[in-house]
Protein backbone atom coordinates (compact mmCIF):
# COMPACT_ATOMS: atom_id res chain seq x y z
CA UNK A 1 0.00 0.00 0.00
CA UNK A 2 1.03 3.66 -0.16
CA UNK A 3 3.76 4.44 2.37
CA UNK A 4 4.00 7.82 4.10
CA UNK A 5 6.74 9.52 6.09
CA UNK A 6 6.51 12.72 8.11
CA UNK A 7 2.74 12.98 7.58
CA UNK A 8 2.47 16.14 9.72
CA UNK A 9 2.96 19.35 7.76
CA UNK A 10 4.66 22.45 9.11
CA UNK A 11 2.41 25.54 9.13
CA UNK A 12 3.08 27.62 6.06
CA UNK A 13 4.26 31.20 6.05
CA UNK A 14 4.21 31.30 2.25
CA UNK A 15 0.50 31.05 1.63
CA UNK A 16 0.26 34.13 -0.54
CA UNK A 17 3.48 33.35 -2.39
CA UNK A 18 2.58 29.83 -3.43
CA UNK A 19 -0.91 30.51 -4.67
CA UNK A 20 -2.05 29.70 -8.15
CA UNK A 21 -0.30 31.41 -11.00
CA UNK A 22 2.16 33.14 -8.63
CA UNK A 23 3.76 29.82 -7.72
CA UNK A 24 5.42 29.22 -11.07
CA UNK A 25 7.13 32.57 -11.09
CA UNK A 26 8.06 32.50 -7.42
CA UNK A 27 9.53 29.02 -7.62
CA UNK A 28 11.52 29.84 -10.72
CA UNK A 29 12.94 32.96 -9.05
CA UNK A 30 13.89 31.03 -5.91
CA UNK A 31 15.42 28.36 -8.13
CA UNK A 32 17.66 30.94 -9.75
CA UNK A 33 19.21 31.80 -6.40
CA UNK A 34 19.53 28.29 -5.07
CA UNK A 35 20.74 26.71 -8.32
CA UNK A 36 22.57 29.60 -9.99
CA UNK A 37 24.98 27.22 -11.71
CA UNK A 38 22.18 25.59 -13.70
CA UNK A 39 19.74 26.81 -16.27
CA UNK A 40 16.60 27.85 -14.40
CA UNK A 41 13.38 26.60 -16.03
CA UNK A 42 11.40 29.51 -17.41
CA UNK A 43 7.64 29.58 -17.93
CA UNK A 44 6.84 29.06 -21.60
CA UNK A 45 4.46 31.22 -23.61
CA UNK A 46 1.97 28.35 -23.69
CA UNK A 47 2.20 28.14 -19.92
CA UNK A 48 1.39 31.83 -19.58
CA UNK A 49 -1.62 31.48 -21.88
CA UNK A 50 -3.11 28.56 -19.94
CA UNK A 51 -2.18 29.66 -16.45
CA UNK A 52 -5.29 31.73 -15.83
CA UNK A 53 -7.69 29.90 -18.14
CA UNK A 54 -9.76 28.81 -15.15
CA UNK A 55 -10.66 32.42 -14.41
CA UNK A 56 -12.43 32.82 -17.75
CA UNK A 57 -14.20 29.50 -17.21
CA UNK A 58 -15.32 30.52 -13.74
CA UNK A 59 -16.52 33.93 -14.93
CA UNK A 60 -18.63 32.31 -17.63
CA UNK A 61 -20.39 30.09 -15.12
CA UNK A 62 -20.82 32.55 -12.26
CA UNK A 63 -22.13 35.32 -14.50
CA UNK A 64 -24.70 33.03 -16.12
CA UNK A 65 -28.41 33.81 -15.75
CA UNK A 66 -29.35 30.12 -15.94
CA UNK A 67 -32.07 28.86 -13.65
CA UNK A 68 -31.11 26.74 -10.63
CA UNK A 69 -30.88 23.03 -11.29
CA UNK A 70 -34.11 21.08 -10.89
CA UNK A 71 -33.31 18.56 -8.15
CA UNK A 72 -36.85 17.27 -7.74
CA UNK A 73 -36.95 13.48 -7.74
CA UNK A 74 -33.38 13.12 -6.52
CA UNK A 75 -32.51 11.33 -3.28
CA UNK A 76 -29.42 12.38 -1.33
CA UNK A 77 -26.93 9.62 -0.48
CA UNK A 78 -23.60 10.07 1.28
CA UNK A 79 -20.77 7.97 -0.15
CA UNK A 80 -17.89 7.18 2.21
CA UNK A 81 -14.75 7.17 0.12
CA UNK A 82 -12.06 4.60 0.91
CA UNK A 83 -8.36 4.36 0.14
CA UNK A 84 -7.15 2.50 -2.97
CA UNK A 85 -7.05 -0.27 -4.06
CA UNK A 86 -10.53 -0.65 -2.57
CA UNK A 87 -13.87 0.70 -3.76
CA UNK A 88 -16.67 2.37 -1.80
CA UNK A 89 -19.90 0.50 -1.10
CA UNK A 90 -22.22 0.78 -4.07
CA UNK A 91 -25.01 -0.87 -6.05
CA UNK A 92 -24.06 -2.54 -9.31
CA UNK A 93 -27.64 -2.07 -10.54
CA UNK A 94 -29.30 1.17 -9.46
CA UNK A 95 -32.45 0.95 -7.37
CA UNK A 96 -34.94 3.77 -7.26
CA UNK A 97 -34.56 7.08 -9.02
CA UNK A 98 -31.49 9.19 -9.59
CA UNK A 99 -29.41 10.22 -6.57
CA UNK A 100 -27.26 13.07 -5.43
CA UNK A 101 -24.05 11.35 -4.35
CA UNK A 102 -22.46 13.45 -1.61
CA UNK A 103 -18.70 13.06 -1.22
CA UNK A 104 -15.96 14.96 0.59
CA UNK A 105 -12.32 15.18 -0.43
CA UNK A 106 -9.49 16.90 1.38
CA UNK A 107 -6.34 17.94 -0.46
CA UNK A 108 -3.34 16.67 1.48
CA UNK A 109 0.31 17.44 0.77
CA UNK A 110 2.34 14.53 2.18
CA UNK A 111 5.94 13.41 2.08
CA UNK A 112 5.72 9.89 0.65
CA UNK A 113 8.29 7.17 0.05
CA UNK A 114 8.31 6.09 -3.61
CA UNK A 115 11.05 3.44 -3.37
CA UNK A 116 12.39 2.19 -0.05
CA UNK A 117 15.44 0.62 -1.71
CA UNK A 118 16.76 3.91 -3.10
CA UNK A 119 15.22 6.32 -0.58
CA UNK A 120 13.34 8.12 -3.35
CA UNK A 121 10.54 10.23 -1.94
CA UNK A 122 8.15 12.92 -3.13
CA UNK A 123 5.99 15.59 -1.57
CA UNK A 124 2.86 13.99 -2.96
CA UNK A 125 -0.12 16.23 -3.71
CA UNK A 126 -3.16 14.10 -3.01
CA UNK A 127 -6.88 13.84 -2.60
CA UNK A 128 -7.62 12.26 0.81
CA UNK A 129 -3.96 11.37 1.32
CA UNK A 130 -3.56 8.60 -1.27
CA UNK A 131 -2.06 8.13 -4.73
CA UNK A 132 -4.29 7.69 -6.68
CA UNK A 133 -7.16 9.60 -5.11
CA UNK A 134 -10.15 7.53 -3.99
CA UNK A 135 -12.42 5.81 -6.49
CA UNK A 136 -15.84 7.44 -6.79
CA UNK A 137 -18.78 5.37 -8.03
CA UNK A 138 -22.19 6.54 -9.24
CA UNK A 139 -24.75 5.68 -11.92
CA UNK A 140 -25.63 7.42 -15.14
CA UNK A 141 -28.10 10.21 -14.37
CA UNK A 142 -26.89 10.69 -10.79
CA UNK A 143 -25.52 13.98 -9.52
CA UNK A 144 -22.11 14.06 -7.84
CA UNK A 145 -21.89 16.71 -5.14
CA UNK A 146 -18.32 17.22 -3.97
CA UNK A 147 -17.15 19.23 -1.00
CA UNK A 148 -13.48 20.01 -1.68
CA UNK A 149 -11.39 21.23 1.25
CA UNK A 150 -7.85 22.61 1.26
CA UNK A 151 -6.38 22.67 4.80
CA UNK A 152 -4.86 25.83 6.21
CA UNK A 153 -1.54 23.97 6.51
CA UNK A 154 -1.26 23.51 2.72
CA UNK A 155 1.40 25.28 0.72
CA UNK A 156 -0.58 25.40 -2.50
CA UNK A 157 -3.86 26.14 -4.18
CA UNK A 158 -5.73 23.09 -5.51
CA UNK A 159 -8.79 22.27 -7.62
CA UNK A 160 -10.33 19.32 -9.50
CA UNK A 161 -11.16 18.57 -13.14
CA UNK A 162 -13.61 15.68 -13.67
CA UNK A 163 -13.28 14.20 -17.16
CA UNK A 164 -16.75 12.71 -16.69
CA UNK A 165 -18.43 16.10 -16.26
CA UNK A 166 -19.57 18.83 -18.65
CA UNK A 167 -18.53 22.49 -18.58
CA UNK A 168 -16.14 24.88 -16.78
CA UNK A 169 -13.00 22.85 -17.52
CA UNK A 170 -14.54 19.77 -15.95
CA UNK A 171 -15.34 21.79 -12.84
CA UNK A 172 -11.73 22.95 -12.65
CA UNK A 173 -12.78 26.54 -13.24
CA UNK A 174 -15.14 26.49 -10.25
CA UNK A 175 -13.13 24.65 -7.62
CA UNK A 176 -9.94 26.62 -7.00
CA UNK A 177 -9.46 26.57 -3.25
CA UNK A 178 -6.66 28.34 -1.41
CA UNK A 179 -5.30 27.01 1.91
CA UNK A 180 -8.07 27.24 4.50
CA UNK A 181 -10.89 27.29 1.92
CA UNK A 182 -13.55 24.84 0.76
CA UNK A 183 -16.02 24.78 -2.11
CA UNK A 184 -18.97 22.64 -3.22
CA UNK A 185 -19.43 21.50 -6.82
CA UNK A 186 -22.39 19.53 -8.16
CA UNK A 187 -22.45 17.99 -11.64
CA UNK A 188 -24.52 15.42 -13.51
CA UNK A 189 -23.04 12.10 -14.64
CA UNK A 190 -24.38 11.88 -18.18
CA UNK A 191 -21.86 9.45 -19.69
CA UNK A 192 -21.28 5.89 -18.38
CA UNK A 193 -17.73 4.59 -18.15
CA UNK A 194 -14.52 5.02 -16.17
CA UNK A 195 -13.00 8.49 -16.14
CA UNK A 196 -9.98 10.32 -14.75
CA UNK A 197 -10.12 13.28 -12.41
CA UNK A 198 -7.12 15.44 -11.51
CA UNK A 199 -5.89 18.76 -10.19
CA UNK A 200 -5.44 21.48 -12.82
CA UNK A 201 -4.46 24.82 -11.28
CA UNK A 202 -3.25 26.20 -14.63
CA UNK A 203 -0.09 26.39 -16.71
CA UNK A 204 2.87 24.25 -15.72
CA UNK A 205 1.20 23.66 -12.37
CA UNK A 206 -1.14 21.20 -14.11
CA UNK A 207 1.53 18.61 -14.98
CA UNK A 208 3.36 19.41 -11.75
CA UNK A 209 0.33 18.46 -9.65
CA UNK A 210 -0.57 15.45 -11.81
CA UNK A 211 2.97 14.03 -11.69
CA UNK A 212 2.98 14.52 -7.93
CA UNK A 213 0.02 12.15 -7.57
CA UNK A 214 -3.01 14.44 -7.66
CA UNK A 215 -5.33 12.32 -9.78
CA UNK A 216 -7.86 9.51 -9.48
CA UNK A 217 -10.87 7.87 -11.13
CA UNK A 218 -14.65 7.88 -11.09
CA UNK A 219 -16.76 5.00 -12.41
CA UNK A 220 -20.19 5.87 -13.81
CA UNK A 221 -22.16 2.63 -14.09
CA UNK A 222 -25.18 2.16 -16.38
CA UNK A 223 -28.33 2.22 -14.27
CA UNK A 224 -29.04 -1.40 -15.19
CA UNK A 225 -25.45 -2.50 -14.61
CA UNK A 226 -22.73 -3.86 -16.86
CA UNK A 227 -23.69 -6.13 -19.78
CA UNK A 228 -22.05 -8.21 -22.49
CA UNK A 229 -22.56 -7.72 -26.23
CA UNK A 230 -25.83 -9.71 -26.14
CA UNK A 231 -27.22 -7.66 -23.28
CA UNK A 232 -26.68 -10.32 -20.61
CA UNK A 233 -25.89 -8.92 -17.16
CA UNK A 234 -22.30 -9.03 -15.92
CA UNK A 235 -21.56 -8.88 -12.21
CA UNK A 236 -18.33 -8.72 -10.24
CA UNK A 237 -17.45 -9.87 -6.74
CA UNK A 238 -14.95 -7.12 -6.03
CA UNK A 239 -13.09 -4.18 -7.53
CA UNK A 240 -9.32 -3.77 -7.73
CA UNK A 241 -8.61 -0.06 -8.23
CA UNK A 242 -5.17 0.56 -9.71
CA UNK A 243 -3.69 3.98 -10.42
CA UNK A 244 -0.63 4.22 -12.64
CA UNK A 245 1.59 7.12 -11.60
CA UNK A 246 4.59 8.55 -13.41
CA UNK A 247 7.11 10.42 -11.24
CA UNK A 248 9.97 12.65 -12.37
CA UNK A 249 12.09 12.89 -9.24
CA UNK A 250 15.05 15.31 -9.28
CA UNK A 251 18.53 13.89 -8.66
CA UNK A 252 21.78 15.52 -7.63
CA UNK A 253 25.10 15.39 -9.47
CA UNK A 254 25.86 12.00 -7.86
CA UNK A 255 22.63 10.44 -9.11
CA UNK A 256 21.02 10.42 -5.66
CA UNK A 257 17.42 11.49 -5.24
CA UNK A 258 17.02 14.92 -3.69
CA UNK A 259 14.92 15.62 -0.61
CA UNK A 260 12.96 18.76 0.17
CA UNK A 261 11.65 20.37 3.35
CA UNK A 262 8.15 21.21 2.16
CA UNK A 263 5.68 20.77 -0.68
CA UNK A 264 6.54 23.08 -3.55
CA UNK A 265 10.24 23.38 -2.73
CA UNK A 266 11.05 21.04 -5.63
CA UNK A 267 9.16 23.05 -8.23
CA UNK A 268 12.07 24.37 -10.30
CA UNK A 269 13.94 21.06 -10.14
CA UNK A 270 10.83 19.08 -11.01
CA UNK A 271 10.07 21.17 -14.08
CA UNK A 272 13.56 20.49 -15.34
CA UNK A 273 13.11 16.74 -14.77
CA UNK A 274 9.61 16.71 -16.27
CA UNK A 275 10.80 18.30 -19.51
CA UNK A 276 12.81 15.17 -20.25
CA UNK A 277 9.53 13.24 -20.56
CA UNK A 278 11.42 10.31 -19.04
CA UNK A 279 9.94 9.18 -15.70
CA UNK A 280 12.25 8.00 -12.95
CA UNK A 281 9.40 5.78 -11.71
CA UNK A 282 6.14 4.55 -13.18
CA UNK A 283 4.33 2.73 -10.41
CA UNK A 284 0.97 1.42 -9.33
CA UNK A 285 -0.77 3.09 -6.38
CA UNK A 286 1.92 5.54 -5.50
CA UNK A 287 5.03 3.51 -4.74
CA UNK A 288 7.21 0.64 -5.89
CA UNK A 289 5.71 -2.56 -4.49
CA UNK A 290 2.56 -0.84 -3.21
CA UNK A 291 0.44 -3.77 -4.46
CA UNK A 292 2.84 -6.67 -3.89
CA UNK A 293 3.93 -8.72 -0.87
CA UNK A 294 1.79 -8.02 2.18
CA UNK A 295 -0.24 -5.55 0.14
CA UNK A 296 -0.97 -7.86 -2.81
CA UNK A 297 -4.54 -7.95 -4.05
CA UNK A 298 -6.55 -10.98 -2.85
CA UNK A 299 -9.08 -13.23 -4.62
CA UNK A 300 -10.34 -16.81 -4.78
CA UNK A 301 -10.82 -19.24 -7.64
CA UNK A 302 -14.25 -18.59 -9.13
CA UNK A 303 -14.37 -14.96 -8.06
CA UNK A 304 -14.83 -12.21 -10.63
CA UNK A 305 -12.76 -9.07 -10.20
CA UNK A 306 -13.34 -5.77 -12.00
CA UNK A 307 -9.95 -4.11 -12.47
CA UNK A 308 -10.34 -0.33 -12.77
CA UNK A 309 -7.11 1.18 -14.10
CA UNK A 310 -6.51 4.94 -14.06
CA UNK A 311 -3.61 6.48 -15.98
CA UNK A 312 -3.88 10.25 -15.86
CA UNK A 313 -0.72 11.23 -17.71
CA UNK A 314 0.78 8.35 -19.72
CA UNK A 315 -0.43 5.55 -21.97
CA UNK A 316 -0.49 2.08 -20.39
CA UNK A 317 -0.87 -1.48 -21.63
CA UNK A 318 -2.08 -3.65 -18.73
CA UNK A 319 -1.65 -7.41 -18.88
CA UNK A 320 -2.62 -10.02 -16.29
CA UNK A 321 0.09 -12.70 -16.45
CA UNK A 322 -1.65 -16.04 -16.21
CA UNK A 323 -5.07 -14.57 -16.88
CA UNK A 324 -6.97 -12.42 -19.35
CA UNK A 325 -9.42 -9.62 -19.75
CA UNK A 326 -12.62 -11.61 -20.20
CA UNK A 327 -14.46 -8.33 -20.78
CA UNK A 328 -12.67 -5.03 -21.32
CA UNK A 329 -14.11 -1.53 -21.61
CA UNK A 330 -11.43 0.79 -22.94
CA UNK A 331 -14.04 3.48 -23.50
CA UNK A 332 -17.70 3.92 -22.60
CA UNK A 333 -19.81 1.27 -20.88
CA UNK A 334 -22.35 1.90 -23.66
CA UNK A 335 -19.90 0.32 -26.12
CA UNK A 336 -19.76 -3.44 -26.47
CA UNK A 337 -16.90 -4.78 -24.33
CA UNK A 338 -13.85 -6.30 -25.93
CA UNK A 339 -13.56 -9.97 -25.03
CA UNK A 340 -10.74 -12.45 -24.39
CA UNK A 341 -8.08 -9.74 -24.33
CA UNK A 342 -4.47 -10.63 -23.50
CA UNK A 343 -3.39 -6.99 -23.16
CA UNK A 344 -5.54 -3.87 -23.33
CA UNK A 345 -4.95 -0.16 -23.70
CA UNK A 346 -5.46 2.68 -21.23
CA UNK A 347 -4.98 6.01 -22.94
CA UNK A 348 -3.12 8.68 -21.02
CA UNK A 349 -5.74 10.91 -19.42
CA UNK A 350 -8.33 8.17 -19.04
CA UNK A 351 -9.44 5.17 -17.03
CA UNK A 352 -10.55 1.74 -18.22
CA UNK A 353 -12.11 -1.40 -16.75
CA UNK A 354 -11.36 -5.10 -17.29
CA UNK A 355 -13.26 -8.05 -15.81
CA UNK A 356 -11.75 -11.48 -15.13
CA UNK A 357 -12.91 -14.61 -13.31
CA UNK A 358 -9.96 -16.42 -11.74
CA UNK A 359 -9.69 -20.11 -12.67
CA UNK A 360 -6.43 -21.20 -11.03
CA UNK A 361 -4.85 -20.50 -7.64
CA UNK A 362 -1.46 -18.86 -7.25
CA UNK A 363 0.20 -15.50 -7.85
CA UNK A 364 -0.81 -13.46 -10.88
CA UNK A 365 1.27 -10.46 -11.91
CA UNK A 366 -0.68 -7.47 -13.23
CA UNK A 367 1.83 -5.41 -15.19
CA UNK A 368 2.26 -2.64 -17.67
CA UNK A 369 3.36 -4.77 -20.62
CA UNK A 370 5.90 -2.25 -21.64
CA UNK A 371 8.08 -4.58 -19.60
CA UNK A 372 10.73 -1.93 -19.05
CA UNK A 373 8.09 -0.09 -17.04
CA UNK A 374 6.70 -3.26 -15.48
CA UNK A 375 10.03 -4.76 -14.41
CA UNK A 376 12.33 -1.75 -13.98
CA UNK A 377 10.25 1.34 -13.16
CA UNK A 378 7.76 -0.27 -10.75
CA UNK A 379 4.61 -0.86 -12.80
CA UNK A 380 3.67 -4.21 -11.24
CA UNK A 381 0.93 -5.48 -8.92
CA UNK A 382 0.19 -8.99 -7.67
CA UNK A 383 -3.05 -10.91 -7.19
CA UNK A 384 -2.77 -13.80 -4.72
CA UNK A 385 -5.56 -16.28 -5.52
CA UNK A 386 -6.66 -19.12 -3.24
CA UNK A 387 -8.28 -22.35 -4.41
CA UNK A 388 -7.74 -25.82 -5.84
CA UNK A 389 -5.46 -26.36 -8.83
CA UNK A 390 -7.08 -27.65 -12.04
CA UNK A 391 -4.77 -29.91 -14.06
CA UNK A 392 -7.22 -29.75 -16.96
CA UNK A 393 -6.14 -26.17 -17.46
CA UNK A 394 -2.42 -26.61 -16.77
CA UNK A 395 -0.21 -29.41 -15.51
CA UNK A 396 3.51 -29.75 -14.98
CA UNK A 397 4.04 -33.09 -16.68
CA UNK A 398 7.78 -33.25 -15.92
CA UNK A 399 9.57 -31.02 -13.43
CA UNK A 400 12.84 -29.43 -14.58
CA UNK A 401 15.59 -32.09 -14.70
CA UNK A 402 18.91 -32.69 -16.45
CA UNK A 403 18.73 -34.36 -19.83
CA UNK A 404 21.25 -36.52 -21.62
CA UNK A 405 23.04 -35.17 -24.67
Amino acid sequence: MTKFINPGLAPTSRRNVLRGSLLAGAAAVSGAGAFAARRTPQPLKADAVSRNLHKAAADGATESTAKPADLSGYTRVKQELVAPPFAPEHEQVATGGPKIIEITMVTEERLMVVDEDTGASVWALTYNGSVPGPLIICHEGDMVELTLRNPESSMMEHNIDFHASTGALGGGGLTHVYPGEECVLRWKATKPGCFTYHCAPGGAMIPYHVTHGMNGAIMVLPRDGLKDAEGNPLRYDSIAYIGEQDYYLPMDENGDYKSYDAAGDDYADSLEAMRTLVPTHQVFNGAVGALTGENALKAKVGETVLMVHNSCNVDSRPHLIGGHGNYVWESSFTDQPLTGMETWFVRGGSAAAAMYTFEQPGVYAYVNHNLIIGAMLGGTAHFVVEGEWDNNLMEQVVAPRPFAT
